[in-house]
C-alpha cells in the first residue's frame, strides 16, 4: 500500500469550476492547493469547454495527482443547464484520462455526507468542516474551491479503508513468505559454510 499519494478533487461548473489537491502521507491528508477556474468571461460555451480542458491538464501537470475525484452533476429542472454541466464534467474527465490519471465520480450527497455527516449540508457547512480539518485561515471567496477540495477528501475517506483492508489481508502472506525466505537462507548457510565469508 502506498504511504504517499496525491488526490485531486474537481467540482465541475460552466461559470466557475472548483478544484482542490491533497497529499496523503501515512494516511494523514494535508492541503496542497485549492482554487477555481473562472469561466464567466467566456461567452462561447465551446470556448469554456476548451479552457476547462486546458486548465485541468495544466493543474494535473503541475501537481501530478495519482487519482482524481469528481463531483457528479446533480439533477435539476433546467435541462439546458444540466446538459452544459454534464459537458463540463465530461471535458474534465477527458483531461484526466488524457494524462492516464484514474478518476472516480461521487454524488454531491455522498461528498457532503463524508465531510459533514449530513447529505443535505450546505456549501458553507462543507467549507466550515474543511476549514477546521486543514486549519485554513481564510476561506476562498468562491466556495466552489472548497467543493473541489471536498471531492478529494471524500475520495480519501472512501479509498483509505479499502486500501487498509487489502494491506491487512496481504500482511500474513507477506510474513509467511519472509519467514520462508529466512528459513531457506539458514538452510543454505548450514549446507554451504565455505561460501559465507565471516
Amino acid at each position: 500500500m502506498p504511504t504517499e499519494r496525491i488526490i485531486m478533487g474537481i467540482d465541475p461548473g460552466t461559470t466557475v469550476m472548483g478544484y482542490g489537491v491533497i497529499k496523503i502521507i501515512d494516511r494523514t491528508p494535508a492541503l496542497v492547493v485549492m482554487g477555481v477556474i473562472e469561466l464567466k468571461k467566456y461567452a462561447n460555451h465551446y470556448l469554456k469547454l476548451q479552457k476547462i480542458f486546458e486548465r485541468v491538464t495544466q493543474i494535473i501537470s503541475e501537481y501530478l495527482p495519482d487519482e482524481i475525484a469528481i463531483e457528479a452533476p446533480f439533477f435539476g429542472k433546467n435541462v439546458q443547464s444540466m446538459l452544459k454541466l454534464g459537458r463540463a464534467q465530461g471535458v474534465a474527465i477527458a483531461a484526466a484520462l488524457s494524462r492516464d490519471v484514474p478518476i472516480r465520480e461521487y454524488a454531491p450527497r455522498k461528498i457532503k455526507q463524508m465531510i459533514t455527516g449530513q447529505g443535505e449540508a450546505s456549501k458553507e457547512q462543507v467549507a466550515g468542516m474543511l476549514k477546521s480539518m486543514f486549519s485554513i485561515k481564510e476561506l476562498p471567496k468562491e466556495l466552489d474551491a472548497t467543493d473541489g477540495l471536498a471531492a478529494a477528501v471524500c475520495h480519501f475517506y472512501c479509498t483509505t479503508s479499502v486500501m487498509e483492508q487489502i494491506a491487512a489481508a496481504a500482511a500474513p502472506a507477506a510474513k509467511k513468505a519472509s519467514k520462508k525466505a529466512a528459513s531457506s537462507w539458514e538452510k543454505f548457510v548450514a549446507q554451504n559454510p565455505e561460501k559465507v565469508k565471516g
